[in-house]
């Protein structure tokens, strides 16, 4: 299979054994191009002894998030930078610059499609974004939010956004969505955090928007929600009887690995799809994990040709569940997030909210 055919194949549809062979061969192909075409990667993966051509996936040398803050990797010329992406962070944060070129960039885009569409279907719903429109102004340059909402608006029409730019709710705006598309089908996107302060406003007004027939996606931002003791079920519940949706589905992601999207299944299960993986390493030894143990989570992507980012060590602590026997019949691994590694740098799409526009409402 070439690097690209794989838009074409089943996205929860290979078993380990077929998948991992072929995931491999990519992943040893993207770092053999990433040596010879970025002069900091090659530096960094002589300097650990880091293998042109791996054996098995755990071989794979993981580059740490933390680095895409602290240098500027690429393996492209900066004329062929199309799109520059930012993680999120505080403005005393440092973050992250992902680069990519058009060929990046649309397969990022069509990946993205196709870990959706069994979720979403085929057909472009009415659109309802819990943000503002002000996030995704300039297009050569997005942040994390920008560029999720970015993403997720091929699969909608007619968006509308539900907040004004101080982050409060835009109740016109609100209002005329819920007439228009009273009984339709319809998609709301938005971070988990702000989607929750509009939960909470419906909550305060005694509100509800009965978009039935509707289906929530959301992403990022779980840290504030867990300092309230707002765990995924308590989240579900309350969207599913303020928002009166249907469906509620989780996702976990990056900007450094934007369209490697992990989805949450109907049994509240993070799925691998096919072009993306997980591993689980042991923080002290870097050693795999087995099944059902903690530890800090690697993502591998067959995506990222413009930078180095196919294998990264992340910053957040999960556990893989299981592999190909997901009650809900998809294939790959499952597993879940369980939280941020010990003092590592908050870094949630939420968290890119000033402290005094989140506490306003």
């Amino acid at each position: 299979m070439s690097p690209v055919s794989f838009i074409d194949e089943p996205v929860y549809g290979w078993s380990a054994g077929r998948k991992r062979p072929w995931l491999l061969e990519q992943l040893n192909r993207l770092t053999r191009n990433h040596l010879e075409r970025c002069t900091d990667y090659r530096r960094l993966m002589e300097s650990v002894e880091g293998g042109r051509h791996a054996q098995t996936l755990a071989d794979l040398y993981p580059l740490s998030v933390r680095l895409f803050k602290q240098n500027r990797l690429l393996s492209i010329d900066d004329d062929e930078v199309f799109r520059v992406l930012t993680s999120s962070g505080t403005t005393s944060q440092q973050v992250s610059r992902i680069y990519l070129d058009r060929e990046t960039a649309a397969l990022q885009s069509k990946a993205l499609v196709k870990i959706m569409q069994p979720w979403l279907g085929r057909q472009r719903l009415p659109m309802l974004i819990i943000d503002h429109p002000g996030v995704i102004t300039e297009r050569s340059s997005f942040s994390a939010r920008g560029a999720g909402i970015q993403g997720m608006m091929v699969f909608g029409r007619r968006p509308v956004y539900a907040l004004n730019a101080d982050l409060s709710p835009n109740w016109g705006a609100i209002d005329e969505f819920v007439e228009s598309h009273r009984g339709q089908p319809i998609l709301l996107f938005g971070f988990t955090f702000m989607v929750w302060q509009l939960l909470q406003a419906l909550n305060e007004k005694e509100r509800s928007l009965a978009l039935h027939g509707g289906v929530l996606v959301h992403s990022g931002g779980w840290k504030k929600l867990q300092d309230q003791a707002v765990d995924n079920a308590t989240f579900k519940a309350r969207s599913q009887r303020l928002f009166g949706v249907d469906r509620v589905h989780n996702f976990y992601g990056m900007v450094e690995q934007v369209g490697s999207v992990f989805v949450e299944c109907e049994r509240g299960h993070l799925h691998t799809p096919l072009f993306a993986d997980l591993l689980i390493r042991d923080a002290q030894t870097g050693n795999l994990k087995p099944n059902g143990e903690t530890g800090i989570i690697e993502v591998l992507s067959v995506l990222p040709r413009s930078y180095p980012g196919h294998v990264l060590l992340t910053e957040d602590r999960g556990r893989i569940l299981g592999e190909d026997d997901c009650a809900c019949g998809r294939m790959g691994k499952y597993f879940e997030v369980l939280g941020r590694v010990p003092r590592a740098e908050v870094r949630g799409c939420s968290d890119t909210v000033e402290p005094s526009k989140a506490e306003e409402y």
